[in-house]
């Protein structure tokens, strides 16, 4: 009986939807309790990782509910989206390439501005969300430690972790670009969130000494103020405060500035224009607003045309890069492509310790004058020469546990039951405790 399970990736990105697209299928921190909790109604496991840049659902399930067809319907079931509108931007990953597919994102290889540091962070986050909500399964678990570590080793080993390359740093880059001198412009940052804190410490290292910070919480950006010498502001002080800013950068998780608003601003303001830059996902200022005179507005999409993909000038360090992601994704197969032959190494190692139980404990019973230690030493004897024996054929099993017809002429030669390969967990947990990465891997993590 083939107890295989599949693994699979679909989402949408940057690379395959316009920010207006992305924004249908955008969950906040908010929503994601809710999208997690239909999706273990629905499959009871996965992992939804929701960025300013993508939104992508990995789970397991059997082959016949692994295909693209019913993984969209999955996805749109757990984001809310409709199909009309994003079915055709979507892509769908099986097997090893979902498994390149995360290792890329972890490593900032799939990023909208190439080795971003924020896509660590947030790839953890949804794997912790994942296993909050138990539905963080043993394979699910080792993958996503393997893409994290993976993207920590590129960012330790390669010239990525030796430069600011985030989405905030693009921001900041931008409204140099039109400002000029950072350190001479007055700005307005909303939202004390990640994204917020990384901008704020952008601008502080660009030289920027006036900013001020706003938020729906005030107490979280008076904190984030103490922390970076900044000034927090109430939210409803906000209109006072665009009258005499030139830059405001948007970092929230809901939207804060209407064309309403910014129109009963303009009026009021110094003669120049203002800088509006919108790093957010859905997106916190009114589109409209690009055709009003005064108003500069800059959006994710503005950003990914002026961010170029990859550092052309860092050849042999993107070589370093690759070399790492390859060696990782290989270390990952090696280990889940192996995992189809524990149901079977179970088997046989049950199969053996009985026959040897029983052996020892008939030749004991021809020797009743063997003492303690005797015994002792039989049984230490016979254990180590299972172990010696199954040693050969267990490594084999292992160098081909993704050849059914291999495994199955390995049960069948050693006359073990067809059904004794049992899964050995349930596929989910139940959100106790964290499945550790070398634990034994369930039926749920053999790769088709």
């Amino acid at each position: 009986m083939d107890t295989g399970m599949s693994l699979v990736a679909l989402g949408l990105s940057h690379k395959t939807a316009s920010l207006s697209t992305r924004e249908r299928a955008s969950l906040n921190a908010e929503d994601l309790p809710g999208a997690l909790s239909r999706l273990d109604t629905r499959i009871g496991n996965g992992v939804i990782l929701s960025t300013c840049n993508r939104t992508e659902l990995y789970f397991v399930a059997h082959p016949d509910m692994a295909n693209h067809s019913d993984a969209l319907g999955l996805f749109l079931g757990v984001t809310g989206a409709r199909q009309e509108r994003i079915q055709e931007h979507t892509y769908y990953y099986r097997g090893e390439a979902a498994v390149r597919h995360l290792h890329r994102v972890a490593c900032g290889m799939d990023s909208m501005i190439f080795g971003e540091v924020e896509i660590l962070r947030q790839v953890r986050s949804a794997m912790n969300a994942s296993f909050e909500a138990g539905l963080l399964t043993a394979v699910l678990d080792r993958l996503f430690h393997a893409a994290l570590r993976a993207g920590r080793r590129i960012h330790a080993e390669t010239f990525l972790g030796r430069h600011d390359r985030s989405v905030a740093s693009a921001a900041v880059t931008l409204a140099r670009g039109i400002l000029g001198d950072i350190s001479e412009s007055r700005v307005l940052v909303l939202g004390a969130g990640d994204a917020g804190s990384m901008t704020i410490r952008t601008m502080l290292r660009e030289g920027a000494s006036d900013i001020r910070i706003a938020n729906r919480t005030y107490g979280r950006a008076a904190n984030l103020a103490g922390h970076t010498g900044t000034v927090a502001v109430p939210l409803r002080r906000v209109p006072e405060v665009l009258c005499e800013v030139d830059l405001v950068v948007c970092a929230s998780a809901s939207p804060l500035l209407s064309k309403e608003a910014l129109l009963s601003v303009v009026p009021m303001r110094c003669p120049g224009p203002i800088v509006l830059v919108d790093i957010g996902v859905p997106r916190n200022i009114d589109p409209s607003v690009r055709d009003v005179p005064g108003i500069h507005l800059f959006d994710m999409d503005d950003l990914m045309t002026m961010c170029p993909a990859t550092p052309e000038d860092r050849t042999q360090d993107l070589a370093n890069a690759d070399a790492i992601f390859e060696e990782e994704v290989g270390r990952f197969l090696s280990w889940w492509r192996s995992s189809h032959a524990v149901p079977t190494i179970r088997a046989l190692e049950d199969t053996v310790e009985e026959a040897r139980r029983r052996e020892v404990a008939k030749t004991l019973r021809r020797l009743p004058s063997f003492d303690d230690q005797q015994r002792e030493a039989l049984d230490a004897l016979t254990k180590a020469l299972v172990k010696k024996v199954l040693h050969q054929p267990i490594t084999r099993l292992k160098l081909h546990g993704d050849d059914k017809e291999y495994i199955a002429i390995g049960r069948e030669l050693f006359g073990l039951e067809t059904n004794g390969a049992r899964a050995h967990e349930s596929g989910r947990r139940n959100g106790r405790t964290r499945p550790k990465a070398a634990a034994p891997l369930s039926s749920a993590g053999v790769m088709t």
